[in-house]
């Protein structure tokens, strides 16, 4: 799948997740880093979306740890940081 088709799915999925509070927090995150992203990162991000909203918020929000096969310190860090969701 070519890259700009992969990345135009990833920021649906990101943005499309069942409650505005994800939405902003997964999507949010999608907007603020995808344009830097390297192939790794991309296939990392594209496996994160298929996790439950639940889990992906307590990981950005330090109240939960990503699985093993999840677990990149430098995605995580960023996630954390929370300077890409907008307040009103």
């Amino acid at each position: 799948m070519p890259h700009t088709d992969r990345l135009k799915r990833l920021k649906f999925r990101a943005w499309h997740r069942g409650t505005r509070e994800a939405d902003y927090m997964i999507g949010g995150f999608f907007d603020r880093y995808s344009a830097g992203w390297s192939e790794e990162e991309i296939a990392w991000y594209e496996v994160v979306v298929e996790e439950d909203d639940v889990d992906i918020m307590a990981w950005a929000l330090g109240t939960g740890e990503p699985p093993a096969h999840l677990d990149r310190p430098d995605m995580i860090a960023a996630m954390r940081r929370l300077d890409y969701i907008p307040l009103p």
